[in-house]
């Protein structure tokens, strides 16, 4: 099913119940209005039908009316419609009036009234029909007016009765919004919450001021925190046991190497004891990268404190030299003093993530520079190397575990940004990936104020 807001959800559910409950109560406010009215002005007519039967005469046996003029005109007289009116003798025969005036459907000789709807010369009129005495006979009148002033009182009752609808309707509305929006409140609150959460927060949320309807929810994502913090804790204990275990292996494999090493070999041997020196280089690099990633990771980190990037550089610098030596490459510090509020370890292991691969992808005779300092108030280290770069449309998937550029030289595992990623995030830093100052790259990581 198409995923639908809950919000708009409520609002079809209870908007058109309460449109219909409203439309009903205008019309039952109009039909009986416009009832009271319509009878009134027939009850008009047929106070004049009956007024016109008591001007008939019956003269030597036939019959006329002997209206005044002036009755006529004030009978005719009217602001809004035509009046008309149509006297008939016993057997029909018209007497007065109007001609071809519509007679009623049905017209009883018991002296009842009959009311009805007609057309006379293209204009809808309402009638009355009703008998009056012709002597010892029957006559029958027929009173009718156009509907101009009934049409204009059912649009008059009509509008009084909607407008008020109207401004309930509106009200009904904003009140229903406003209602849904604020019983939806608590969910929206709970929504903000967990999209303020880092990817690695995992604690429960706390189910106090949660409406008792969400609290099911509630409990079902605590449950699944809960299973997810444990799954992440068996990892991060999988991660560092295994580093751990073959940290120490691997050390007294690379030591017996070099000792090999340093005794007379065959040069057949020597090639490829050497792989093997390489080889074990590399995996424990790996394992101490595993080690790294696992302490990088949210909820196994230490405890934080006021950590100097300068001095931090400064007590690694020697051990960088070295490495830097090894591959003829001149790596270079640019230190000023900037202080970040974080773990000293973690801290350590990302910018010696930087230095080796600045180190690693610079040719012999490159240069790699570190730095330090205050940069628009903000404390920063990065990196820079003269190597080959890393393309643009790389540089977001650099950081991704196990990624490694397509046709990338060395021998890196693809963990080393990523674990610088980790670091950095860990610590609120941004990181970013540039171009050097004449070629090759420049890691940067930028850390919050204070």
């Amino acid at each position: 099913m198409p995923a639908r807001s809950l919000r708009a959800r409520l609002l079809r559910m209870l908007l058109p119940p309460i449109g219909a409950l409203l439309v009903l109560g205008a019309l039952v406010a109009y039909y009986p209005s416009i009832e009271p009215a319509t009878e009134a002005y027939d009850q008009a007519l047929i106070d004049a039908g009956i007024s016109l039967g008591t001007y008939i005469r019956v003269e030597n046996g036939s019959f006329r009316l002997a209206l005044p003029m002036a009755v006529d005109q004030v009978l005719r007289r009217d602001s809004y419609d035509s009046v008309y009116y149509r006297v008939l003798g016993p057997n029909g025969e018209p007497i007065a009036g109007d001609d071809g005036l519509p007679d009623p459907p049905t017209f009883g000789d018991d002296g009842g009234v009959v009311s009805y709807d007609a057309t006379y010369k293209g204009r809808k009129v309402r009638a009355v029909a009703l008998s009056a005495e012709c002597g010892e006979l029957p006559c029958r009148v027929v009173v009718a007016e156009t509907t101009v002033k009934r049409n204009r009182l059912a649009r008059d009752i009509l509008f009084s009765t909607l407008l008020p609808e109207m401004l309930i309707a509106f009200a009904t509305l904003v009140i229903v919004w406003f209602g849904v929006k604020r019983g939806l409140g608590p969910l929206a609150r709970l929504s903000d919450e967990i999209k303020a959460r880092s990817p690695g927060d995992l604690r429960p949320i706390d189910a106090a001021g949660t409406p008792e309807e969400a609290r099911p929810l509630v409990s079902a994502l605590n449950d699944l925190l809960g299973q997810l913090a444990q799954a992440s804790r068996n990892q991060q204990r999988f991660l560092a046991n295994a580093a751990h275990q073959l940290r120490t292996p691997l050390a007294g494999l690379q030591a017996h190497t070099e000792l090999a090493l340093a005794k007379p070999l065959p040069e057949p041997a020597r090639g490829e004891l050497e792989q093997v020196h390489q080889a074990t280089i590399r995996t424990a690099r790996l394992a101490n990268q595993l080690l790294a990633l696992a302490r990088a990771e949210p909820g196994a980190r230490g405890d934080a404190a006021q950590v100097d990037l300068k001095a931090l550089v400064e007590a690694e610098a020697d051990a960088w030299v070295h490495q830097a030596l090894a591959r003829d490459v001149d790596l270079g510090f640019d230190l000023a003093p900037a202080s970040v509020h974080g773990d000293a370890f973690l801290l350590r292991e990302a910018l010696a993530n930087l230095v080796h691969n600045g180190i690693e992808y610079s040719p012999r005779g490159g240069r790699v520079t570190v730095r330090t300092g205050l940069r628009e108030g903000r404390a920063f280290a990065e990196v820079e190397d003269d190597g080959p770069g890393i393309p643009p449309a790389e540089r977001e998937r650099v950081l991704e575990r196990f990624y490694r550029v397509p046709g990338t030289s060395g021998t890196g595992s693809g963990l080393g940004l990523a674990i610088v990623s980790e670091i950095a995030a860990g610590h609120g830093a941004d990181i970013v990936i540039g171009d050097g100052s004449e070629k090759g790259c420049r890691v940067a990581l930028t850390f919050p104020h204070g």
